[in-house]
């Protein structure tokens, strides 16, 4: 059996808890920290410092955007927790608009009302939990920012507690710009799904749809402000024909 299929059998073990966060337990924990060391080999921002609470709970509302919005393909779903706790590269996972529409429509339904719903479901969940990973992701920036103040002035701090330190703020920053950049696609692949569920099965419940997709993209905008534009290419998020285009800036500001 191949290293990969290991991987994927083991994330298979990994389990939802509530509001679409990864649920405690020693199996999410041994996948969270394989994948800490697999981006560390890769050059990655990683750090080997405890997570703050606040830290914990970021990484705990991501999963949310960073898993298949609709999911429930087991081996989808573990390539996908491969990705987001960083065993695999996030740049080899390319955007597929029509993924969430040809798994909707491939479940099994006695009516396209149904599959409206659950649509419209799917988005109104997005747009209710941004503003709250927003808030969190802004006092996570906060605690940063007081972090790399005071390293100056640690004057008992070696080299390595300052590179662990600078890696945890990298490591933060790269996570917000990871959702953003998946909000924006989740958004793209509801945009793709609701065109298509009008053409296929019209109905009067494409306007409480186009409403809620409508909300959606007017919070995935709160996420701008917190990492630079570029960051996703900075980051290693974009597949490397986009990376090259990015500016080799450092993710991290000079402390």
């Amino acid at each position: 059996m191949t290293p990969l299929a290991i991987l994927v059998l083991l994330t298979g073990c990994a389990q939802q808890g509530d509001f679409g966060r990864p649920k405690a337990g020693a199996w999410n924990s041994l996948i969270e920290t394989t994948g800490t060391l697999a981006a560390q080999e890769r050059e990655e921002p990683a750090s080997t410092f405890p997570f703050t609470g606040e830290e914990r709970t970021l990484r705990d509302r991501a999963w949310r955007f960073l898993m298949p919005a609709a999911g429930h393909e087991a081996f989808t779903d573990a390539l996908a927790n491969l990705t987001r706790t960083r065993v695999l590269p996030p740049s080899w996972r390319t955007d597929d608009p029509a993924a969430y529409h040809d798994i909707l429509m491939g479940e099994a339904f006695r009516s396209p009302v149904s599959r409206y719903r659950r649509l419209s479901e799917d988005i109104g969940a997005d747009a209710r939990l941004i503003p709250q990973f927003v808030a969190l992701a802004v006092r996570v920036k906060e605690a940063d920012a007081l972090r790399l103040r005071s390293l100056p002035f640690a004057k008992s701090l070696d080299d390595g507690d300052v590179r662990r330190a600078a890696m945890r703020v990298a490591e933060n920053r790269c996570l917000i710009a990871w959702v953003r950049l998946e909000t924006r696609r989740r958004a793209g692949r509801y945009r793709y799904a609701l065109e298509h569920l009008v053409i296929e099965a019209p109905g009067p419940e494409l306007t409480a749809v186009a409403q809620a997709l409508a909300a959606l993209n007017g919070r995935n905008p709160l996420l701008d402000p917190l990492v630079p534009p570029e960051a996703e290419a900075r980051c290693g998020l974009l597949p490397e024909v986009m990376v090259e285009v990015a500016a080799a800036k450092p993710i991290v500001a000079k402390y």
